[in-house]
C-alpha cells in the first residue's frame, strides 16, 4: 500500500477546511505526533508516524471537523509515547484531549490467556463492546476515529503473525464492520469486511474473487450494453442523470451464498447499475420509465426513499429482466448517493455543520437507534444490559416495522409485539394488554415481519409483566426492562418481609432503636446498605439476619475474632454424620461414605468407588484422587431428593485484616440458613487474612447463594472451595 505523505494529507484537508487557524492546529498536531513517535517503528518496519497520518487521511476523506482530525493524528500518543492527557489538553484543548483519551481507552484491553477459546472469544467481545458503548454515549467521534484506526490496521495486517491476523480480523467482522454498517458508512464497512474475510477464510475469499474475476469480461459486456440502453431511455425521456456500476463486496457475496443457499450465478446484484438523478421526483419517474421498458421481477422492488433504512440509507431498488439477464438497478439522488457511501458522515461533515452542533447531539437526532442507545444508557443501572442492547438488538436488527403514525422501528429477527412496545417506551410495554398488526388482532407471541404496522393496546389496569413475558420477548432491551419491573415488584415484597422480621426481633428483645437512613448508612455502608429500605430488603432475602442488624444498630459490644472462633469451636458443632441421601441402582442400604478429600454435596456430579473392605467411597467426579484410582472399580451413584440433610463443605476465604470481618462472614453464613461447623484464621506473607471455614449446607445451590453473599462483604478478596 502506498504511504501517505504529509503534503497529500494537507491537500485533502485544505479541500474542505479553509480557516488558517484550524489548518495551523492540524499541522501542530502532526508535528507533536511526529516528535513523540520519533524512532518508533511498526511491525512492518515503516515509521510509526505513517499510521496516525493514514488514520487522519481517512478521516479527511469523510470531511470530519478539525478536532476529529487532530484526534486521529494524536490517537496513539497517550498510550505509546511519553505524552500525557494533560500535555495534549495544554497544547490542543480539552475537547481534543478527551477524544484522544477515549480512543486510547477503547484499545487498551489486552487479550490474556484464558481457559478456553470460547471463553476468550466471549470476554474479548464483551470487553470491546462495553468500552465502545461507553465511548459512543459520550462522543460518537471516538468511534469514528476508532473505525478509521481499525481500517488502516486491517489494511496492514500482512505484517503481523497469523494468529494475531485472525484475531483482529474476527474482531473486525464481529464489532467494527457492523458498527460501520449501522452508521451507514458503506465504503468503510465493505473494506473492513473484505479485508478481514481475506485473512479469516483465504480459500473462500480467493474462490469468490476468482469467480468475480472470471466472469468480469462477460459481466462488463452485459453491463455496458444495459448502461447504453438505460442512458438512451433516460435521455429520450429528458432526465438529468449519471449511470455507473456498483462496487462488488466479496464478503457480502459470500454471505448471500451461505445464508440464502444460492449459487454464485444466482446472486442478482452481480449485475448492478446505479442511476443518479437530480431530485426525488425524478427517482420515481425513472422507475416508472424503466418498468415500462423491462419486466420487473416480483417482490424485488424496494422503496428505501419513503422508508429509509435506520442508517439513513435511501434509494429505490428494482430487479428487471433484460437481454435474458437479471439486473439490479438502484435509483437515487446525488445526496442519497453520498449518504449511501459515507453514511452519517455525509450529514456531519465539517463543511455542512457550520453551526458546530455537537456531533453526538447531531447524530442522536439523525439516527433513532443511536438516540435509543443514549437514552437506554442513561436509564439502565447495568452496563451489561446496555452492552446486550448494542450487541444483540442494534447491531443485528434487520426487521423494519411501523408505528401507526408511520415511524420506522428496527428490531432483530424473531421480535414480537412486546419487543416493539418496550422499544416505544417502557410504560407502553408494562401496560400492554394486546396487539393489532396490519389491522388484525395477534397474540403477543406473534413474530413480526418487515412492513408490519403495529398498534399496541394498553390499559392502566394491566397486571403488568410476568415471568412468561421473558420467554416471549427477543430483544435484550425488553428483557432488561421486564426483569427490572419484576425485581422491583419482588423487592417490595422482600422489603415487607424484612421489616416484619426486624420488628419482631426488636419486640422480642424489648428494645427501642431510632432507625433512619443516616443511622443505617453509618452502620452498614461497608455492606453497600444506604437506606432503611435497603436494610429491610437485605434482611428479607436473608443476606443479613435481623439479629445481626439490631446488634449493629444498638451498638452492642462487638465480639473479638479470637473469642468468636473459640465460641464456635467450643460448641462442638460436629460435622454432620449419619446416613447420606445417595442412591445406587440395584443396591439397598449400601455401605458408603462421602470422601473427605473432596467433600461432595447434593448438586455436585458424583462417582462411586468400590474400596476393598470399606464399602463405596463417593467422590466429586472432578476429584483429583478419583482420577488416580482404578476405573474398573467406578460405580454409578446419584443423589436422592431429601433436602433436609446437612453436609459439610470447606471454604478458604482471603480477606483484609479489618475489625469484625470474621463476624460479618459468620453472620452472612447463618443469615443464609447455613451453619458454621468450624473456623480458623491466620495471616499470609502479604498481611492478608486467611479464614478457613467449614459450613453445613443442604445443597450446592445453597452454597452458591452463600458465596455470592459472602463476596459482597467489604474486604473479602477471594473465596475458594477446598477439596479438603
Amino acid at each position: 500500500m502506498d504511504t501517505i505523505t504529509f503534503e497529500d494529507f494537507m491537500k485533502a484537508v485544505s479541500a474542505y477546511i479553509d480557516a488558517k487557524e484550524d489548518l495551523d492546529k492540524i499541522q501542530d498536531a502532526y508535528q507533536f505526533a511526529l516528535k513523540h513517535h520519533s524512532g518508533q517503528l511498526r511491525k512492518s518496519g515503516e515509521a510509526y508516524i505513517n499510521h496516525p497520518l493514514s488514520v487522519a487521511q481517512i478521516l479527511a476523506e469523510y470531511q470530519t471537523d478539525p478536532t476529529t482530525i487532530m484526534a486521529g493524528l494524536l490517537h496513539d500518543c497517550i498510550e505509546d509515547t511519553s505524552a500525557s492527557f494533560e500535555d495534549i489538553k495544554l497544547y490542543f484543548g480539552e475537547e481534543v484531549a478527551l477524544l484522544t483519551e477515549g480512543v486510547t481507552k477503547l484499545g487498551q484491553y489486552k487479550f490474556k490467556g484464558l481457559e478456553s477459546e470460547e471463553e476468550e472469544k466471549q470476554i474479548i467481545q464483551a470487553k470491546n463492546y462495553q468500552k465502545m458503548l461507553l465511548a459512543m454515549s459520550k462522543d460518537i467521534r471516538v468511534i469514528i476515529v476508532k473505525l478509521a484506526d481499525r481500517l488502516h490496521n486491517v489494511r496492514t495486517l500482512g505484517s503481523l503473525p497469523e494468529e494475531k491476523q485472525k484475531r483482529i480480523a474476527k474482531e473486525t467482522l464481529d464489532i467494527y464492520a457492523p458498527l460501520g454498517h449501522r452508521l451507514g458508512m458503506y465504503l468503510l464497512k465493505a473494506e473492513l469486511e473484505d479485508t478481514s474475510f481475506k485473512f479469516l477464510n483465504p480459500a473462500q475469499y480467493r474462490l469468490i474473487a476468482q469467480m468475480i474475476s472470471d466472469t468480469r469480461t462477460n459481466r462488463e459486456e452485459d453491463l455496458n450494453l444495459m448502461r447504453t440502453n438505460l442512458e438512451y431511455l433516460l435521455s429520450e425521456n429528458n432526465f438529468e442523470y449519471n449511470v455507473k456500476g456498483r462496487i462488488k463486496n466479496i464478503y457480502s457475496v459470500y454471505k448471500k451464498m451461505q445464508t440464502r443457499n444460492k449459487d454464485f450465478d444466482d446472486i442478482y446484484d452481480l449485475l448492478a447499475l446505479r442511476i443518479i438523478v437530480k431530485n426525488v421526483e425524478s427517482c420515481y419517474s425513472a422507475i416508472g420509465v424503466i418498468h415500462s421498458k423491462w419486466t420487473p421481477i416480483p417482490n424485488r422492488f424496494k422503496d428505501y426513499i419513503a422508508m429509509p433504512k435506520p442508517n439513513l440509507y435511501q434509494s429505490l431498488h428494482t430487479s428487471v429482466i433484460a437481454n435474458g439477464k437479471v439486473y439490479e438497478i438502484q435509483i437515487r439522488t446525488k445526496e442519497m448517493d453520498q449518504i449511501a457511501e459515507y453514511g452519517i458522515a455525509a450529514h456531519w461533515s465539517y463543511k455542512e455543520n457550520r453551526d458546530r452542533i455537537p456531533m453526538t447531539e447531531l447524530v442522536s437526532k439523525k439516527l433513532k437507534w443511536y438516540g435509543d442507545l443514549i437514552k437506554f444508557t442513561e436509564e439502565s443501572e447495568s452496563e451489561e444490559d446496555v452492552l446486550d442492547l448494542l450487541r444483540d438488538d442494534i447491531l443485528h436488527s434487520n426487521v423494519y416495522v411501523f408505528t401507526p403514525a408511520g415511524d420506522i422501528i428496527d428490531l432483530p429477527k424473531g421480535s414480537t409485539p412486546l419487543d416493539f412496545a418496550f422499544r416505544i417506551h417502557t410504560e407502553v410495554g408494562i401496560r400492554t394488554v394486546g396487539a393489532i398488526v396490519n389491522g388484525k388482532i395477534v397474540p403477543l407471541e406473534y413474530e413480526l415481519q418487515t412492513g408490519d404496522i403495529i398498534n399496541i393496546k394498553t390499559s392502566k389496569n394491566s397486571f403488568g409483566p410476568n415471568d412468561n413475558w421473558l420467554k416471549i420477548v427477543k430483544t435484550s432491551g425488553a428483557k432488561s426492562k421486564i426483569k427490572n419491573y419484576l425485581n422491583k415488584q419482588r423487592r417490595d415484597v422482600l422489603e415487607e418481609m424484612g421489616k416484619e422480621e426486624f420488628t419482631k426481633e426488636i419486640q422480642a428483645r424489648k428494645l427501642e432503636i431510632p432507625i433512619n437512613d443516616k443511622v443505617v448508612f453509618e452502620a452498614f455502608q461497608h455492606k453497600g446498605i444506604k437506606t432503611v429500605e435497603d436494610l429491610y430488603y437485605e434482611i428479607g432475602k436473608n443476606t443479613i439476619s435481623a439479629k445481626t442488624a439490631i446488634n449493629a444498630l444498638s451498638g452492642e459490644e462487638k465480639v473479638k475474632d479470637q473469642d468468636l472462633m473459640e465460641s464456635i469451636n467450643r460448641k462442638q458443632q460436629s460435622e454432620p454424620k449419619g446416613e447420606t441421601d445417595i442412591i445406587i441402582e440395584g443396591i439397598d442400604n449400601p455401605a458408603l461414605k462421602l470422601s473427605n478429600c473432596c467433600t461432595p454435596i447434593p448438586g455436585d456430579r458424583i462417582t462411586g468407588y468400590v474400596s476393598k473392605g470399606s464399602g463405596i467411597a463417593v467422590h466429586r467426579t472432578r476429584c483429583n484422587n478419583l482420577q488416580n484410582l482404578d476405573e474398573g472399580r467406578y460405580i454409578n451413584v446419584e443423589w436422592g431428593h431429601d433436602r433436609t440433610k446437612v453436609y459439610g463443605v470447606n471454604l478458604k476465604i482471603i480477606v483484609s485484616n479489618r475489625d469484625n470481618i470474621l463476624a460479618d462472614i459468620i453472620n452472612t453464613v447463618t443469615a443464609n440458613k447455613s451453619t458454621v461447623i468450624q473456623v480458623a484464621a491466620s495471616t499470609n506473607k502479604r498481611g492478608e487474612g486467611i479464614i478457613k471455614l467449614k459450613a453445613g449446607v443442604r445443597h450446592k445451590n445453597e452454597l452458591e447463594t452463600m458465596i455470592i453473599n459472602l463476596q459482597k462483604i467489604h474486604g473479602v478478596f477471594s473465596i475458594e472451595r477446598l477439596m479438603k
